[in-house]
């Protein structure tokens, strides 16, 4: 199948999940959405992701973000597992896992990689936008754990430069100086985009402070 990519509309889909059927368009609604894949449940390192994504829930929800993950085990181990993510994580898994033993939602998105392993789901995220269109990918092989603190990171970088003609450069955080975007020359236009000015320390690096959101 051919590889997604960015820009192209997250496939629809139907499956089975630890909180009933899903129908992925339908559930996303219009709000952000990051779906991301797991090799197989009670796994060590795919238990703290799962705990820590649900200790991470006001941060996604401040965010518009829906999260959903997904692993090829059925419904009835995903139930046990999140038992065990809630003791051990000290958490509450209040997201949905999709249960994808058909790997029909696995072979949409490309989630096994047969010179990874033919069985197992690789690690790999995506970020979705309102309109159901791949924003961005990351993937990790099974043995590394993601940093949601870089899925946060992202998310607000996407959220932010929506919003306003800039881009966020190297190790940009929240609240950081940021790029404006090369295609603004007017004068005019840059006044009134940016009143407090900005530092043009390089005609192609313009930095101004991080606009209100």
């Amino acid at each position: 199948m051919a590889t997604l990519r960015l820009g192209d509309t997250a496939p629809d889909f139907t499956q089975d999940s630890s909180k009933g059927p899903i129908r992925f368009h339908e559930w996303a609604g219009d709000s952000w959405v990051v779906l991301f894949s797991h090799p197989a449940d009670f796994t060590p390192v795919c238990t703290t992701e799962l705990g820590k994504t649900a200790a991470l829930g006001g941060e996604f929800a401040k965010r518009g973000v829906k999260t959903i993950a997904i692993s090829v085990d059925p419904v009835d181990s995903h139930q046990k597992w999140i038992g065990d993510i809630n003791e051990t994580q000290n958490t509450t898994v209040d997201f949905p896992i999709l249960a994808d033993a058909d790997r029909k939602v696995s072979e949409l998105y490309d989630l096994i990689h047969p010179n990874a392993s033919t069985t197992a789901t690789v690690r790999s995220v995506f970020i979705i936008d309102p309109k159901h269109v791949i924003r961005a990918t990351i993937t990790y092989p099974a043995s590394t754990g993601r940093n949601f603190d870089e899925i946060l990171r992202v998310i607000d970088s996407l959220q932010l430069t929506d919003s306003h003609k800039v881009a966020t450069p190297v190790n940009w955080q929240d609240g950081d100086d940021v790029v404006i975007v090369p295609s603004i020359q007017d004068p005019e236009e840059l006044k009134t985009r940016f009143p407090k000015g900005w530092n043009a320390v390089r005609p192609y690096l313009r930095i101004t402070p991080q606009p209100n959101k």
